[in-house]
């Protein structure tokens, strides 16, 4: 596994053949979602730093095509083959497009960066051929790594390959561990915005609507990762992301409610030094740390004005309102297949939410009655990682028939 301290090295320019301008060479994989787009603003602004080589979306054909006619990458791939044809029509003449299953991970061929934007589990596939393919992977698919652990660091141990993380907490996270040595870490503190529900009780959350959840009081993002943050599950995800991340027990990784979303994680050392990072919430400056690093990009993004006032509140997580976290927490401890199972069982939860199937929260009662059935497995092949998270969602499937039937 790799160690927290180790650095990743600059993108080797000359030996993957970049264009003679030496720009790196980005393939923003899910362009056309919120990661997606905030990364393309940012290649946007930073044009004698990258070129765009490919450009990958599951659906999204016309605002695919658009980007395409801006950025004219090399390779454009569509993951549903439905709709090759009308893409095929759309696109700028020159532009080699791939459509079917596999085609987004055949864009790490073309790219120095991998940028994966996938959402859900779906982004495995990307995460693994990336690393096992020798590149810098800006990892913004969180589940990936949570469900496939096992089989993604075997994959980080590849010849060239990097992983910097592109979520906001864990690029913090990243930024922070440079200050001291690996063996000096006390702990790392993930913060939390709290999401729309903070401070609300259980009896308050009984009847929310899909609409009340997606309001996130500081963040854009899309319908899942907002509703994961509405339950705290996406904080839970990231728990378990660090662990695989930067090789730090579960004792040492403590969550921390931080409405103002200002202080993005923090990092305290063995003689009590706190360091943290800053930053108005942006998700384009992870996104450029990721593609930069270990350089940093000229244009600021989320720059704060000291001169303002500036509050920030800390408090603890309520554990009891909001489950999903110990969930996370338990998986990530029990290891091997639990992770997966934990990811494939909010996934579908998550979905029959937005559907209006399901009540909020009966998000975390799917989650936990999923895990109360979870058959261990060893994960050593992607293969293995499909299976698990198949089963997990036939099993979540029948805890939201059951909660269907009894609404």
């Amino acid at each position: 596994m790799t160690g927290i301290m180790d650095r990743p090295t600059p993108v080797q320019a000359t030996a993957r053949g970049l264009p003679d301008d030496s720009r790196r060479r980005v393939a923003v994989v899910g362009s056309t979602g919120s990661i997606g787009t905030q990364a393309l603003d940012v290649l946007r602004s930073a044009p004698d730093r990258f070129v765009v080589s490919a450009l990958g979306a599951a659906r999204s054909v016309d605002l695919l095509a658009a980007q395409a006619e801006e950025f004219h990458p090399g390779v454009v791939a569509i993951a549903d083959s439905a709709f090759e044809q009308r893409l095929a029509e759309l696109l700028p003449a020159g532009i080699e497009l791939r459509a079917g299953p596999g085609a987004l991970s055949s864009l790490v061929e073309t790219a120095d960066v991998v940028l994966n934007a996938v959402v859900g589990f779906a982004g495995l596939g990307v995460t693994v051929a990336a690393l096992r393919g020798g590149r810098r992977l800006a990892l913004a698919n969180k589940e990936s790594l949570v469900a496939g652990a096992p089989v993604v660091q075997r994959a980080r141990s590849s010849p060239g390959a990097e992983l910097v993380p592109v979520d906001s907490e864990h690029g913090a996270i990243h930024q922070c561990l440079a200050c001291g040595r690996p063996e000096a870490v006390a702990r790392i503190v993930i913060t939390a915005s709290g999401g729309p529900f903070r401070g609300r009780t259980a009896a308050d959350l009984a009847s929310v609507t899909v609409a009340d959840a997606l309001a996130h009081p500081t963040w854009q993002m899309g319908p899942k990762i907002t509703i994961d943050s509405s339950t705290l599950m996406n904080k839970g995800l990231e728990v378990i992301e660090a662990r695989e991340l930067f090789d730090v027990d579960y004792d040492r990784i403590e969550v921390v409610v931080h409405p103002q979303s200002i202080v993005h994680s923090m990092v305290e050392f063995c003689d009590g030094t706190t360091i943290a990072q800053l930053s108005t919430p942006d998700m384009r400056l992870p996104i450029g740390y990721a593609l930069g690093y270990p350089d940093r990009l000229a244009h600021p993004y989320g720059s704060l004005d000291f001169a303002a006032p500036v509050h920030l509140e800390f408090e603890p997580p309520d554990l009891m309102t909001f489950p999903c976290l110990r969930l996370a927490y338990e998986a990530g401890r029990a290891g091997g297949s639990a992770p997966a199972w934990l990811n494939a069982a909010n996934e579908v939860a998550v979905a029959a939410f937005l559907d209006g199937r399901i009540p909020w929260a009966a998000i975390a009662e799917v989650v936990a009655d999923t895990l109360e059935v979870h058959e261990p497995t060893d994960l050593v092949e992607v293969e293995d990682v499909l299976q698990a998270d198949a089963l997990a969602r036939v099993r979540a499937a029948s805890a939201v028939g059951l909660r269907e039937r009894a609404t």
